[in-house]
């Protein structure tokens, strides 16, 4: 197999392009060491696919070309035959219903345009024999106007979760966006693909079409997720309110995560007064994005009608006392442990105030009777000191 290979004469060629780009590849990194890195694999790996490697000269050629680029490149990591691999699977992938190609082919022009979109097209669909000149011609035109997609400043690792575990490749450019605009470590983006995110995200039932300006509506909609998901703490069964909102402030920064970018704390019990009457507000934010106030309501039990008039009320009072001309309208959030949507969109559309309505999850309740079952501090202490 090896033998056969050496001395095939398109293996060969295809080969010394490999080499050449991989050198030009290293020359470029030092300014671009990650975005040129995911660059070539995606080019390798449309190779691999564009070439029908696998079929032209056999299943062993993923493992002899990884033994030829690691034996002309022994300081360079990454042309194992498992990442070449992946290399192949990352170009199929973003390649699926042609998603990311959409714009860079709509800026070539009508003629080249459909040529790209057929080449693309027999590419992945296996039906292209060998790939001649044209084809290698093609792929620059559309890789030079690649460059600049996201799916290339983000870290190869990261694409690793991502294609193991998105559903398809519209909520994987979901993560990479979200990826390269809060600078989420592999960790935590994983940490929110494993939570939901995608399908949680703009999924609140609101009013904001019909009471917020088009701009601050759309952006208010993708702000809001449901359910949002509490799991960084635990409570005992029959919790209350009080006690959820000193977990979640005990937890700030992971309340924060949870919320979203753009969300600045600005008080809990925030004290307002109205007339003579002083209230209090259970959470208080200003959204940077937004440019407003988001006052949070929780509520431990199913949502009610009323729930949203005691919300607008405070919205209201916001607006009169704490509002600034900069400010765009405040919001309203409420985050109930329950309910129907029907009976939210009802009210909602009663309301005279933009709210939006989400559900929250928890982690696993402990028993009531579990902490009076635990030593307190002092039993700890005169235990140990007992045993001196």
């Amino acid at each position: 197999m090896s033998t056969d290979l050496i001395k095939n004469s398109d293996y060969k060629a295809w080969l010394k392009d490999l080499k050449l780009r991989i050198r030009q590849s290293q020359i470029k990194a030092a300014v671009r060491v990650n975005s040129e890195m995911i660059e070539l694999y995606w080019s390798i790996g449309a190779d691999i696919v564009a070439k029908q490697a696998e079929s032209v000269w056999g299943s062993g050629v993923i493992k002899q070309l990884s033994a030829d680029l690691r034996s002309e490149f022994p300081d360079m990591q990454g042309f194992s035959d498992r990442n070449l691999r992946a290399m192949k699977q990352f170009y199929l992938f973003y390649n699926q219903d042609n998603v990311i190609w959409q714009q860079p082919v709509a800026k070539l022009g009508n003629a080249i345009s459909q040529q790209v979109s057929t080449e693309i097209s027999q590419q992945v669909a296996g039906e292209l024999q060998q790939a001649d000149n044209n084809t290698d011609t093609i792929w620059r035109q559309v890789g030079a106007k690649l460059q600049s997609h996201p799916i290339f400043n983000i870290p190869w690792r990261h694409h690793g979760e991502i294609m193991s575990k998105c559903k398809s490749v519209h909520e994987a450019l979901f993560y990479v966006q979200k990826t390269i605009k809060n600078g989420w470590s592999r960790a935590m983006l994983m940490n929110f693909i494993e939570a939901g995110l995608y399908e949680s995200q703009g999924k609140a039932i609101n009013n904001f079409d019909r009471l917020l300006p088009e701009v601050q509506s759309d952006l208010a909609k993708e702000t809001l997720k449901d359910p949002y998901c509490f799991d960084f703490f635990t409570l005992t069964e029959n919790y209350k309110e009080k006690e959820l909102e000193d977990a979640l402030i005990t937890n700030i920064a992971k309340f924060l995560l949870e919320l979203g970018q753009g969300f600045a704390y600005v008080g809990r019990q925030y004290p307002i007064m109205v007339g003579e009457k002083p209230r209090n507000m259970d959470l208080l934010f200003y959204h940077l994005e937004l440019r407003c106030y988001i006052v949070i309501e929780l509520k431990v039990k199913e949502f009610e009608p009323e729930h949203t008039g005691k919300l607008g009320y405070y919205i209201t009072a916001v607006n009169h006392q704490l509002k600034k001309e900069v400010d765009n309208p405040t919001i309203g959030l409420l985050i109930c442990k329950t309910k129907d949507n029907i009976d939210a969109q009802y009210s909602l559309e009663s309301s005279s105030q933009p709210i939006g309505i989400s559900e929250y999850t928890l982690s696993k309740l402990l028993p009531e009777n579990f902490k009076s079952s635990l030593p307190s501090i002092e039993e700890i202490e005169n235990e140990l000191n007992n045993d001196d």
